[in-house]
């Protein structure tokens, strides 16, 4: 969708020159070696990357798409899930764990310019991170929450309990949506992890993603600056798409190092089988055809990022034109929408199997606990299962033979 007017103000139509991204590059490497360093260890005992996380954040990594005029790095959306795709290669779980984050970046980017969205920029280029509290941990009905916003005296305070409450427990910051009566609609309510109110738990059971700190937190009589209140009506259109994405870019990292793993592992074989198709398992062809199959996985994995990346481009810029004048952004939400559904019906199928492929190439010896390579399927089968993606599929099909328009927003809970 093109833009119909030109911005006085351009936060969303930027991308950072080769030379600019390999510096970014550069500033988060030591992080990412922090985070590949432990990230086997990690998984076995459910420790959190708070070093790697906070590593990532005094990079930069908090202000990658904030405008480099505002102190950041200026990124595109393809820039962006480029370099998360190689966080998660180095850890899936911190990838994920930055979901809430990089989404809440995003809203401020194309929410109305003035001195509180600039107020956020300084924060995240300081290094402060966002989390995320949406889904209610009791049963409710689809589309209600329990979580609530009222006055107390003359300040805003926040109860309630959340659960999926990805990567806030790294955080500054919590991004939580709650009903709010006095103001009529739901709203997103910015909350600070450091208050009284407010109880984190690393209490996520899953048998993958162990470590993105996707536990429950309560707040209790919380309090929330009258700045940091958003109807929900504001919220950017193309979140749920957005979200997906990171599913992905961590999907595809998933990947990328499923297949290095594999690469590195066969090479080390000293022992093989005498009915091989060679004296080495290096050099047996059937072995190395499936390392080059993971390979090729990763490749298209790396490419459906870039194709989703391309969606939302279109969708942020819409987003940015209504503030000087543009036009309808629902025809770019909906693109963005159905290209992060084509790639999470692909890479939900083609990342776990080639996770699990990976062993045809190893013997035995690769089931080994101490090696960790279990880890590959089960945190790709787990980041698959969100939002599922049959769902999907099923509204791509109805897109292509009624012509209907996919969901933007959805919930879960009791049908009831």
């Amino acid at each position: 969708m093109s833009i119909t007017a030109e911005p006085t103000f351009t936060v969303v139509g930027q991308q950072a020159s080769p030379e600019e991204l390999a510096a970014v590059r550069e500033r988060l490497a030591p992080a990412l070696e922090i985070l590949r360093a432990g990230v086997v260890e990690r998984d076995a005992a459910r420790e959190l990357p708070r070093e790697g996380v906070a590593a990532l954040a005094a990079a930069g990594f908090a202000a990658l798409r904030v405008p480099r005029e505002f102190g950041g790095a200026g990124l595109s959306l393809t820039q962006l899930f480029a370099v998360l795709t190689e966080v998660a290669a180095a850890d899936p779980n911190a990838a994920q764990a930055l979901r809430g984050h990089l989404a809440f970046v995003e809203d401020r980017l194309v929410s109305s310019p003035g001195p509180e969205r600039d107020a956020w920029f300084a924060r995240f280029v300081a290094g402060e991170l966002a989390g995320n509290a949406w889904t209610d941990a009791a049963i409710s009905k689809q589309g209600l929450t329990s979580t609530r916003l009222s006055r107390k005296g003359g300040d805003w305070v926040l109860d309630g309990t959340k659960y999926y409450s990805t990567g806030s427990i790294f955080a500054q910051w919590i991004d939580v949506y709650a009903d709010s009566p006095e103001h009529g609609e739901d709203v997103i309510a910015l909350v600070r992890t450091d208050d009284p109110g407010v109880e984190l738990s690393d209490d996520w059971t899953g048998f993958g993603q162990r470590t993105t700190g996707t536990g429950t937190t309560v707040f209790t009589q919380a309090a929330v600056l009258d700045a940091h209140v958003v109807p929900g009506s504001e919220r950017f259109g193309y979140q749920t798409a957005f979200y997906q994405q990171v599913l992905l870019a961590t999907l595809a990292g998933i990947a990328r190092n499923a297949a290095d793993d594999a690469a590195a592992a066969l090479k080390a074989r000293a022992r093989g089988y005498s009915h091989g198709a060679a004296s080495g398992p290096a050099g047996d062809p059937q072995l190395l055809q499936v390392v080059g199959e993971l390979d090729a996985t990763a490749f298209a994995a790396a490419a459906v990022v870039d194709a989703v990346s391309a969606a939302l481009e279109g969708a942020a810029a819409a987003a940015e034109a209504r503030w000087v004048g543009g036009g309808p952004t629902a025809e770019a939400d909906q693109a963005a929408e159905r290209a992060s559904a084509r790639g999470q019906v692909v890479l939900s199928a083609s990342v776990p199997a080639a996770a699990t492929r990976l062993f045809d190439a190893l013997g035995a010896s690769g089931t080994s606990v101490t090696a960790g390579l279990d880890r590959h399927w089960r945190n790709a089968r787990t980041a698959a299962t969100h939002n599922p993606w049959v769902y999907k599929a099923r509204i791509l099909g109805d897109k292509l033979v009624n012509d209907a328009d996919a969901p933007l927003l959805w919930s879960v809970g009791s049908a009831g």
